[in-house]
């Protein structure tokens, strides 16, 4: 036709159907052409323009403000759509291009239910982390890495000391990059982890693959989320007795505070928001000496022992709580769909949703608390070996293993003065 190309506009790999993303190089043509920077177009076809006619519309509305009169197509029809015939024609060959992308989304998805139903991996270029090409067969090396880091997690380790040991250790994520707290997360509550399917974001059964870890450690990882969570607690743990101590004047929680860079102290907070006497100070670090030893000594009694004897039935409770859970998450999600079809009001909605809730949030607090007894797993009877490694434990795991063992330790008042902590200051109460 003789005409100069001033640029091409080409977005490769972006959908002109669903609309979900953006298409910056169609968006800058748009923009040229407002601003008299371009006063032609030519497009290859016209769903290449775009699959969707209220886009069609937008696009004829940029055009008639730019007044730009040439707008020429390669292939399908070379249509004039500076008459009312040229822009009908165009109309029917929008509809039609968005019709057959409808179609085909249609057929994927009938071919997805089929795949998922047999509980076979979708499609998709990324395998999932501890796992081969194929998306079934575990990858020893990284099931390993998960199986050890939920057994950390569920034991008391935060997801940021699990995500600096994985950084430490050079382990990388499936992309070769460092793993992210939020990464982290995601993998070990992923239902694929469990070895079930998950389709539309809902668990619909087991999978083709073998669980890398159980479905009650993946509830119990869930648990655990769900009580820091409530807790709101994001900063980093800096003291190993956080929660632990009580003020023997008034019964209220002492909190770790420091005096400066070296002498850490816990206080009986006396503000309005802890409403403690404010008259109560005990250093840390001999403290934390004493309640360590205390609890390295009485892992080798017989007297703890016992009391873990009856740990198969807290296994037991452990999977029925579970079982219990995934039947009342799979009520919100089936209450939730008949909302979204319409089939219940949304004060009908709300009113089913409330006690569901409540039930869960309960199946989650007594999961969390069966779940401390993990931070013991392996080291009951070894607390003389525990004390030579005890340095070598992050401050989260040090504090899930005496939150594990200790309820509560009661510092009573000074009686005289002096520079050392006098032991019978310390009242310990142990929750086994």
């Amino acid at each position: 036709m003789g005409w100069a190309v001033a640029e091409e506009y080409v977005d490769n790999d972006l959908s002109a159907f669903t609309g979900k993303k953006r298409r910056p190089a169609y968006e800058r043509m748009l923009a040229d052409l407002v601003e008299g920077e371009r006063d032609a177009v030519i497009v290859y076809h016209v769903d290449r323009l775009t699959r969707r006619p209220i886009e069609l519309e937008q696009f004829l509305d940029t055009i008639a403000t730019a007044k730009v009169r040439h707008v020429r197509f390669v292939a399908g029809a070379d249509v004039n759509i500076g008459n009312g015939d040229g822009l009908m024609v165009l109309r029917m060959m929008a509809a039609v291009a968005a019709n057959e992308s409808d179609g085909k989304s249609r057929r994927v998805r009938r071919k997805l239910d089929e795949v998922a139903a047999t509980g076979m991996p979708h499609g998709g270029a990324r395998r999932p982390f501890g796992f081969e090409d194929d998306k079934i067969t575990h990858r020893a090396d990284e099931a390993d890495v998960i199986r050890t880091v939920v057994a950390r997690f569920i034991a008391g380790e935060s997801l940021r000391s699990l995500t600096i040991w994985m950084d430490e250790q050079g382990i990388k994520s499936v992309f070769d990059k460092p793993w992210r707290t939020s990464t982290l997360r995601d993998m070990m509550t992923s239902p694929r982890t469990a070895g079930l399917r998950v389709h539309r974001g809902e668990v619909i059964g087991s999978a083709v693959w073998k669980p890398i870890i159980t479905v009650e450690d993946q509830h119990r990882v869930m648990a655990v989320i769900a009580t820091r969570a409530n807790t709101n607690r994001r900063t980093p743990r800096t003291s190993l007795l956080t929660g632990l101590l009580k003020c023997g004047r008034c019964g209220h929680t002492l909190y770790a505070s420091r005096r400066n860079e070296t002498s850490r102290r816990y206080v009986c907070k006396g503000e309005p928001d802890h409403q403690g006497c404010g008259r109560l100070t005990v250093v840390a670090e001999p403290l934390e000496d004493l309640v360590q030893a205390a609890v390295l000594y009485r892992l080798d009694t017989p007297q703890l022992a016992d009391a873990l004897a009856g740990r198969n039935s807290a296994d037991q409770e452990t999977a029925s709580l579970s079982d219990v859970l995934a039947t009342d998450r799979e009520q919100l999600d089936e209450l939730a769909s008949m909302y979204a079809a319409r089939e219940i009001g949304r004060t009908e909605w709300m009113t089913a949703r409330h006690p569901i809730d409540a039930r869960i949030k309960d199946l989650e607090r007594r999961l969390s608390r069966i779940t401390r007894n993990d931070a013991l797993g392996g080291i009951v009877g070894n607390g003389v070996a525990l004390g030579s490694q005890w340095v070598e434990l992050n401050l989260s795991r040090q504090h899930a293993i005496v939150r594990a063992l200790l309820d509560h330790a009661v510092i009573a008042p000074v009686e005289r003065r002096g520079s050392t902590l006098d032991p019978s200051r310390v009242d310990l109460v142990w929750r086994i």
